[in-house]
């Protein structure tokens, strides 16, 4: 019933989005922000320099992200990248969809999440700054702070985990052209989800 009552209010974007809007595209150097993890530690993107940095937009109501921790797709990319020494940043900047700090943490560890940093963005700056418009919508900045791709997880743009072990995931797809020294051939893709509900006057 919460799930559907956060849902019902958080403005569904069903399959694909219209349009990608990102605000910085692939080949563009991703803008440096500073951030507060859970634990209240402050740090910036640019300290993570010389490492593969995936954004992951998230709202934990959502049932395409729902779909992606389920089947075990998400914790799995998470893990993936973080074996090869990728930091995973996760970003929640749907003002009806955040949760408190031990919230979110009991969130991560029922999920089974690997990542580096969970950031509440309560004010909305940093998804506009990115220009997320879905969740997921995940960005992967290569390790001299460009951007090599951004968009969907994968190309099954749907809340059931039916198609998901099928799925051709972009994500997996471009941290393997990095680490491998090879260009991203899919650096762009239309993200679908959720639509990202950004707070009035933010």
């Amino acid at each position: 019933m919460l799930t559907r009552l956060f849902c019902l209010a958080a403005l569904f974007v069903a399959g694909t989005a219209t349009a990608v809007l990102a605000g910085i595209e692939p080949g563009q150097p991703a803008p440096d922000f500073t951030f507060t993890d859970l634990a209240g530690r402050t740090q910036k993107l640019s300290d993570f320099r010389g490492k593969v940095v995936v954004l992951e937009w998230l709202n934990p109501a959502c049932p395409y992200v729902v779909r992606h921790y389920r089947s075990g797709n998400m914790p799995s990319t998470q893990a993936a990248a973080a074996a090869d020494g990728a930091v995973w940043l996760q970003v929640n900047s749907t003002a009806m969809g955040d949760l408190d700090p031990a919230k979110s943490a009991e969130w991560q560890k029922k999920q089974g999440v690997v990542a580096t940093a969970y950031i509440r963005d309560q004010s909305g700056q940093l998804g506009r700054r990115f220009g997320a418009q879905t969740t997921p919508h995940c960005f992967v900045i290569g390790r001299d702070g460009t951007l090599v791709y951004q968009g969907a997880i994968d190309d099954q743009p749907q809340a059931s985990q039916a198609t998901t072990s099928s799925a051709h995931n972009y994500v997996k797809a471009a941290l393997a052209a990095v680490k491998a020294g090879r260009p991203v051939v899919v650096a762009t893709t239309p993200p679908y989800g959720c639509g990202v509900k950004y707070g009035e006057g933010n």
